[in-house]
């Protein structure tokens, strides 16, 4: 079939349209060019369609979102974990310090304590024999063993009240080092009391 025959067919289709209407009483068409239909309205499964697909996506928003929020919350629990890791393994170190630190002013006391106690059975045994020069340089020799003694226990404290206290380190004061100089000259004088 060609154009100009299916032309032909057209118009008498139209025609027998016309002749139709005309039979009904209804007016022929007007051959100008009327204004277009308004679209239809959509199809009751187009609706629906439409109404499935906005509820699919408000709910794949809401899980991304849940999904997101979750994330989020166990990044901020990691975090949270490893800050209080960290300060654990920085309170063991800081205790471990102490600990250390505590020893040494322990070995310190305990070894002013046994030099002045073994400087007073010394005097017990050679009380007779020691000279006042002697007996200056012991008694200088004792107030020097028991002022490390102090000294040593008074650095304890220090270190005690400093472990709880993270952002102070375990500074023992001038007591620290004090502790081992009097002990050192403290046994030297009692010793040097002997020689008298």
């Amino acid at each position: 079939m060609n154009f100009a025959a299916l032309m032909r067919a057209f118009d008498a289709l139209m025609a027998i349209r016309d002749a139709a209407r005309s039979l009904r009483g209804e007016p022929p068409a007007s051959t100008s060019i009327a204004k277009p239909d308004p679209p239809p309205a959509p199809a009751l499964g187009t609706q629906l369609e439409t109404t499935l697909a906005n509820v699919v996506v408000a709910a794949l928003k809401e899980a991304f979102d849940r999904d997101h929020a979750r994330l989020e919350l166990e990044r901020r629990q990691l975090e949270e974990q490893r800050r209080r890791a960290d300060e654990a393994t920085h309170l063991e170190l800081r205790r471990q310090a102490a600990e250390r630190e505590l020893g040494r002013l322990r070995l310190l006391a305990g070894t002013a304590l046994v030099g002045w106690i073994a400087s007073v059975v010394a005097l017990g045994l050679r009380a007779g024999a020691i000279s006042v020069a002697g007996r200056v340089a012991l008694a200088v020799g004792w107030l020097l063993l028991l002022g490390a003694l102090g000294a040593a226990f008074s650095a304890q404290g220090r270190v005690i009240a400093a472990v709880p206290d993270g952002d102070r380190g375990l500074d023992t004061g001038p007591a620290g080092p004090a502790s081992l100089w009097l002990l050192v000259v403290g046994l030297g004088a009692i010793a040097v009391s002997l020689l008298f």
